[in-house]
């Protein structure tokens, strides 16, 4: 297969992956038809049917593809905090904003409200999504703090429990407020709840005199 094929197909695929999602989040999975995501990507069914095989396989690789981009930006987020400079306040800010942004955005919401919905049916899913996501997630931010912990900056005996406070700090408030995804929540605001589980979390965990 000839390179420009070979992207043409690539290109098909994700076009699919991502009608499929809208589809997915729109309709729910019992609901959701393949003749609706082919029309959505603008491709035949067949088209559909040659990439995935049936709609489980596609609604399948639909969470798997969503949870990547999901890891890619939730790593992206923590990396902002290899380099703290003198103001580790501003510092954790930076890196909590873009994780409640993460949070936030309107995929995130829709794949979780997927997976709050279809857990029963597909179990694995939800495995696939704390395995793939939330876990190497948690463990970046732990090593993160344990190396700031090490620095002296922070005074923690568990990373990655440590890591687990500051998620909760900065998701808690979130579905409550966001009225589990279907309010938005202004960036300000966001700010504030941003600001607020920073200066819980480093008053809990300044370093001893």
């Amino acid at each position: 297969m000839s390179p420009q094929l070979n992207r043409g197909r690539i290109d098909k695929r994700k076009d699919i992956l991502d009608a499929a999602f809208s589809v997915f989040a729109r309709e729910g999975y019992p609901q959701a038809h393949v003749d609706q995501i082919a029309a959505e990507a603008g491709v035949a069914k067949a088209t559909v049917y040659n990439h995935f095989g049936d709609k489980e396989s596609l609604f399948r690789e639909t969470i798997a593809a969503l949870s990547e981009r999901a890891l890619a930006r939730n790593l992206a987020a923590v990396a902002l905090l290899a380099e703290t400079g003198d103001d580790l306040p501003a510092a954790l800010t930076k890196v909590g904003i873009h994780l409640v942004d993460c949070y936030c955005d309107p995929q995130s919401w829709a794949l979780r409200r997927l997976l709050y919905a279809e857990t029963p049916q597909f179990p694995d899913l939800l495995e696939l999504t704390q395995v793939g996501v939330a876990e190497p997630v948690a463990q970046a931010l732990a090593d993160r703090l344990a190396r700031l912990a090490l620095e002296g900056h922070i005074d923690i005996a568990d990373p990655a429990l440590a890591a687990e406070h500051l998620t909760a700090l900065l998701t808690g408030p979130l579905e409550a407020r966001s009225r589990f995804g279907t309010r938005r929540i202004p960036r300000l605001e966001r700010k504030t709840i941003t600001e607020s589980a920073v200066a819980t979390f480093l008053s809990a965990f300044a370093p001893r005199p």
